[in-house]
This record gives structure tokens, sequence and C-alpha cells, in this order.
């Protein structure tokens, strides 16, 4: 019995090497999209717009504290904005909120109980640095009709007003910073 057993054995022994071998050459390096600009990746290639050292990210510091445009939040986006974007969209319920890709997505929300529309808002951080072309808002509307929802066209006015609303509270967070 025994050695008739031996060559299924000896076959799966086999067929696993062959498999994790195999393994070896899957590529497991992401794909980002090629419209990628050059200058959101710091000029050099590096697509996390970082420069790559042997002391790490943050480099080697001899006398200590931080550089003047180094951001300590912990999040992939300029955090003014990112902050600012929570307070104004915060009467809204959050459908998702990315603090490393900067996106934040709102469920759709009804300003009261007997309204004939509701909106939902997708608010795109697009940088670190605290910049007036940083933000991008999406505004979607949806009207009563019916025993459904239809899709409508949001005023463009309302992107913009949010815009200038997550920028102006943006300006604040950060002189507010200043000023400690």
């Amino acid at each position: 019995m025994k050695n008739a057993l031996a060559p299924l054995v000896l076959v799966l022994t086999a067929s696993c090497a062959f498999f994790i071998a195999g393994c070896d050459s899957i590529e497991t390096e992401a794909k980002y999209p090629s419209g990628l600009d050059r200058n959101q990746t710091g000029g050099d290639g590096n697509i996390y717009g970082e420069k790559e050292s042997i002391f790490g990210n943050d480099g080697l510091s001899i006398l200590g504290g931080k550089k003047d445009n180094e951001d300590d939040s912990g999040i992939g986006v300029n955090s003014f904005l990112w902050r600012a974007s929570l307070d104004t969209v915060s009467f809204m319920p959050l459908a998702s909120a990315d603090p490393f890709g900067g996106v934040i997505l709102t469920d759709w929300y009804m300003p009261n109980a007997e309204s004939e529309e509701r909106f939902k808002i997708n608010v795109f951080i697009l940088g670190r640095q605290l910049r007036s072309d940083g933000v991008r808002v999406r505004v979607f509307k949806q009207v009563k009709s019916g025993g459904g929802w239809k899709d409508v066209e949001a005023a463009d006015e309302t992107a913009r007003n949010l815009e200038d609303a997550i920028l102006t509270r943006a300006r604040q967070l950060r002189i507010a910073q200043l000023d400690e």
C-alpha cells in the first residue's frame, strides 16, 4: 500500500513546486494610468512624489526640526483642504472618505423631509499644496418624479460655491495654525 501512494505523493510534490516557482514571475507592481502627469510625480518619475534616500523618506536631520513645507498629518493630501472639506460637507452623511487619495463621497441628502429634491457631493483634493486649484467638487441632484428619483443637472455655481467655502475654511485653519 505504501508503494502505491509514492507516485501520487511525487506528482503532488512536483505540482506544488512548479506552482510555487511560477508565482515568482507574477508581476505585483501597481499599474497607474498612463495619463499621470510628471508634475504629480515630483518630476523624476517617482510616483509617490518623494525622493528616495538611504535614510528613509524623512531624510537625515542633524539638528532636528522639520522642513518648512513638511506636513506631519499622516494623510496623503493637504491637511488644511482635507479638514476644511470635511467641515464643509459635515451636514451630509458620508458614504466614503479616503485621506490618502483625497476623495470624500457623501450619500444622498434631502434638505428636509418634505423636499422634492436631494443632493450628493463628491470632493476631490488634488494635491499636497494649499492652492485654489487643489480642490474639485461635483454636485449631483435628483428630483422626485412619480414613484422614483430622476437625475437632473445641478447648477454650476453650487459646485463653485462649495469649492470657495472649502478654500475659505482651509485658509482659516491655516491662519489659526500660524497664530499658535
